[in-house]
């Protein structure tokens, strides 16, 4: 999943977005009230792990921005302080969860793992479209039970796919899924048609012909 982590304290920072990096997130920060408000302005995420005390703003002004928006972005709040009117305050606001430093590394991923499940995955760990199976805790696709082997940006994209269905994905938005804040470094996107051309290959191949080319705008995943 694409996850921003909004705190100022950098070596926690780091921390965590190495952790979550290793278990295949892609992870993007911000170290203030503003750079966060930016980047959710411009970027779209799965979740948020936000801290309430950032060094210019509070971070419950960024949480309330963003359920003004309206965005299906998931949000953690993190803090050092345990004030249980903190606490309500960022539930209320519209936080999925709520986590008091120092916390351990393996709890927050297993918290994100499990708002993603409730929402993006219908509490499931195993997402499926018609004949395919994705086994999002294994990282693997069965197609009519049957695995199919997928390079790991192979695996990113047809989960991207399905939890987007029928929707026009451009090639910047798939480049900014997969990248994050690298994708503004890339000067074409040829690499992106390499790896839906080969996903698309290993796909029809079993007859699963779903990623169609939207032509000037990008690709969706759907039926004929």
């Amino acid at each position: 999943m694409k996850i921003l982590i909004a705190e100022d304290e950098i070596d926690l920072q780091k921390s965590m977005a190495t952790y979550l990096s290793q278990d295949g997130n892609v992870c993007e920060t911000a170290s203030d009230h503003e750079e966060a408000l930016y980047k959710l302005d411009v970027y779209e995420y799965d979740i948020v792990i936000l801290d309430i005390n950032l060094v210019t703003g509070s971070g419950l002004e960024v949480l309330k921005v963003l359920k003004q928006q309206d965005r299906n972005t998931a949000t953690i709040i993190i803090s050092a302080n345990s004030s249980l009117d903190d606490k309500l305050e960022g539930l209320d606001l519209g936080a999925d969860d709520y986590l008091i430093k120092p916390f351990h590394l393996a709890e927050l991923n297993s918290r994100i793992k499990a708002i993603l499940r409730r929402g993006k995955f219908g509490g499931t760990e195993t997402i499926e479209f018609n004949e395919i199976s994705v086994d999002t805790r294994a990282k693997t696709v069965f197609v009519e039970g049957r695995a199919l082997i997928l390079t790991r940006k192979e695996y990113d994209l047809i989960l991207f796919f399905i939890t987007n269905k029928n929707r026009v994905l451009s090639k910047e938005i798939i480049a900014e899924h997969l990248w994050g804040d690298h994708s503004d470094l890339i000067d074409n996107y040829d690499f992106i048609y390499v790896h839906i051309n080969n996903l698309r290959k290993k796909l029809t191949e079993v007859g699963a012909k779903y990623i169609k080319t939207a032509y000037g705008s990008g690709y969706k995943f759907m039926e004929e």
